[in-house]
């Protein structure tokens, strides 16, 4: 490519992704206002996606149905079924490698293209592309995309975004400056609620008066996400889009869960904890990595969130040392008897297991050193047996989860 000529990025947004799945088994329901949820029954009693009509009563995403249902009376609440969706976004991304290797997905939804080296050899323009793009998937799959078409993935974005259903919406830069700087500055990625009414208070309300305050001015008043913001408004955005068949570097593992009742005492905590990183480890050293910093969210049936972590002192995949880690953190932020709804692990810091651990003082034990060797031992063994006959096969014996419902297996059986 010249080096003067723009990339040509496309970012390809399924139209209400969920509900559009399920419609293909039922074609009745587009007739009808419907919603995917969450199982009552299970704390999980929200709306997950959402059809156009049921858009129509002001159903958002992420609220209750009991909410949702004061908005739509009529309105038709049926269970996710995330295989299906798995496969079908599938589907979708091989036909988007028909047009070009450099397919990421974003989410189970989302995929971004590069098909600057592609539009020579299909004879068309970016917006010709694109239109065929999404005509082939409706044919062939039977849902509808919106894609956004510019010379970088968060103009691209914005496109996606900016006309839907079913739309292609092209933001080259006489469109930037035109269209894409009179937008509100939360329709742009990464500027949520709290970041807005910041840069409100510096009276940015719009991308365009983002992209012409200083970046000093910006980094002063939000750290290094005000570089980047400065930079994003103004098309510097140079992130490449990786090829589809490009293995991605795990930056973070975790795993999180609604308990079916609220947990209330240290008992049912650790045992929530524990199931918790039981898949943590599992997919920590498949993954072949140790972690150095661990991360709890806890969450009360009010909704209120707080995040604590800890970096450790020597990088670990034992599944002991995570466990007592993330008790230490909840026990350190919640009161034994209050209420808790939800809870989440998270590891980070991941670093090659042949890392060298921080040097041992005169002041350690090498007790630990014997006791680390023996749980290594076992924690392998329980590794081996569950690559050869599954995830459910063998784990700790704390918890009971058809009382909590906190199983929250991502890996049915053997293998990631």
């Amino acid at each position: 490519m010249n080096q003067n000529e723009d990339r040509v990025i496309f970012h390809c947004d399924c139209n209400s992704f969920f509900a559009s799945v399920e419609t293909l088994d039922h074609p009745e329901w587009a007739n009808v206002p419907m919603a995917v949820t969450g199982d009552p029954e299970s704390r999980h009693g929200i709306i997950l996606a959402k059809n156009e009509l049921a858009k129509k009563y002001g159903v958002q995403t992420a609220e209750t149905i009991w909410s949702a249902k004061q908005k739509c009376p009529q309105l038709l609440c049926v269970p996710s079924h995330h295989h299906k969706y798995s496969e079908i976004s599938k589907k979708i991304n091989r036909i988007y490698l028909d047009y070009t290797d450099l397919v990421e997905p974003f989410s189970v939804d989302e995929s971004y293209l590069d098909v600057t080296g592609s539009l020579a050899l299909f004879n068309q323009t970016p917006r010709e592309l694109a239109d065929t793009i999404r005509e082939r998937i409706h044919k062939e799959i039977g849902i509808t995309i919106s894609i956004g078409v510019s010379f970088c993935k968060v103009f691209a974005k914005l496109g996606s975004d900016y006309k839907k259903p079913n739309a292609t919406t092209v933001f080259d830069r006489a469109a930037v400056e035109e269209i894409v700087h009179r937008l509100p500055v939360s329709d742009m990625m990464f500027v949520g609620k709290k970041t807005a009414q910041h840069l409100a208070h510096l009276g940015i309300t719009t991308i365009g008066a983002l992209a012409r305050t200083d970046e000093t001015t910006l980094r002063h008043a939000l750290g290094e996400q005000g570089g980047m913001l400065w930079k994003y408004a103004n098309g510097l955005d140079d992130e490449p889009v990786h090829s589809y068949y490009d293995k991605y570097e795990v930056k973070s593992i975790g795993n999180g869960t609604t308990f079916r009742r609220d947990v209330y005492t240290h008992d049912e905590m650790h045992a929530g904890i524990t199931m918790l990183c039981d898949e943590v480890v599992w997919r920590l050293r498949n993954e072949n990595k140790k972690c150095t910093v661990v991360q709890v969210t806890i969450r009360d049936p009010e909704f209120h969130t707080i995040q604590r972590q800890r970096k450790l002192d020597t990088p670990t995949w034992l599944q002991s040392d995570i466990i007592q880690t993330a008790v230490d953190l909840v026990s350190a932020n919640w009161k034994s008897g209050t209420r808790i709804r939800m809870l989440t692990v998270t590891v980070s810091g991941l670093v090659p297991p042949d890392m060298v651990a921080q040097q041992l003082t005169m002041f350690d034990e090498p007790a630990a050193d014997v006791r680390h060797e023996k749980q290594e031992k076992l924690e392998q063994a329980m590794m081996s047996i569950r690559r050869k006959k599954g995830i459910d096969s063998i784990y700790r014996g704390v918890y009971d989860e058809r009382e909590l419902g906190v199983s929250n297996r991502k890996n049915g059986n053997k293998g990631e």
